[in-house]
């Protein structure tokens, strides 16, 4: 039985505490899921958060602890993660992904595989610096500083230290790249796909990525979004059900 069924087959103690692996749909904020958990339980008031924010151009796992567990999202946070995708060679993005248009395109026809082979071994692997996007959620002032760089404003941001375990390509149609990467809390995966395309002298931006693990969760045993929607509106029904106790 997996962990989905595991909860199925029961109620859930949302203010007792519980941990919710969702498999986050494309375009949706991780905040968007938050709080159409949050709304699902309600009349309940449940602290509902989440350990580890989703661009909304990508999908895959999302932890969302509920009540007591919430005590639990900066441990889950701390976990390494892996994600898979597809960095698009010969193109960037302000926001290093789909988000924005691309503004700059190189020619990438000379770029062989075993330069893509050797860059990511050679150049990806270990403890680096990196940069995060100016489109990301970092907060300057109490701002994010997507906001910022919406409205056109230039954003100055502080390089920080990142560990990449792993970075499989797992196969090449130019100029697609398809890799799997495992790495540690606070990558942006933006930022390697836009790094990747400056080591190889030919821009780069990310296509699409999606988280498959985090410590030992996995986007496997996550459930979809409308099922578990569904199966809360189960559990309210159930409980409501419930015979009461008459002590007179």
């Amino acid at each position: 039985m997996t962990n989905v069924e595991e909860t199925a087959s029961s109620l859930f103690d949302f203010a007792g505490g519980e941990v919710l692996l969702v498999d986050k749909p494309l375009e949706w904020t991780s905040f968007d899921v938050v709080g159409k958990l949050r709304n699902s339980m309600k009349p309940q008031k449940i602290k509902v958060g989440h350990a580890g924010t989703l661009d909304p151009l990508a999908t895959g796992l999302l932890i969302i602890c509920t009540g007591k567990f919430t005590k639990r999202i900066d441990s889950f946070q701390a976990e390494d993660k892996e994600y898979t995708g597809v960095i698009t060679l010969g193109a960037t993005t302000p926001s290093y992904d789909l988000e924005t248009e691309v503004d700059q395109t190189f020619d990438y026809t000379s770029i062989t595989e075993a330069e893509i082979y050797d860059t990511a071994q050679q150049q990806f692997i270990g403890e680096l610096e990196q940069y995060p996007p100016a489109h990301s959620a970092i907060k300057i002032k109490g701002e994010r500083v997507y906001e910022k760089a919406r409205r056109g404003e230039e954003v100055e941001l502080k390089a920080r230290r990142i560990v990449v375990n792993s970075f499989e390509i797992v196969k090449i149609e130019i100029p697609h790249v398809y890799f799997r990467i495992t790495c540690s809390k606070g990558t942006y995966i933006r930022s390697i796909a836009h790094d990747f395309g400056k080591a190889l002298g030919i821009g780069a931006h990310l296509s699409q990525l999606r988280r498959t693990k985090s410590g030992d969760f996995h986007v496997e045993n996550a459930w979809n979004l409308q099922d578990l929607i569904e199966r809360i509106k189960l559990h309210k029904t159930s409980f409501q059900q419930q015979p009461t106790t008459n002590n007179k």
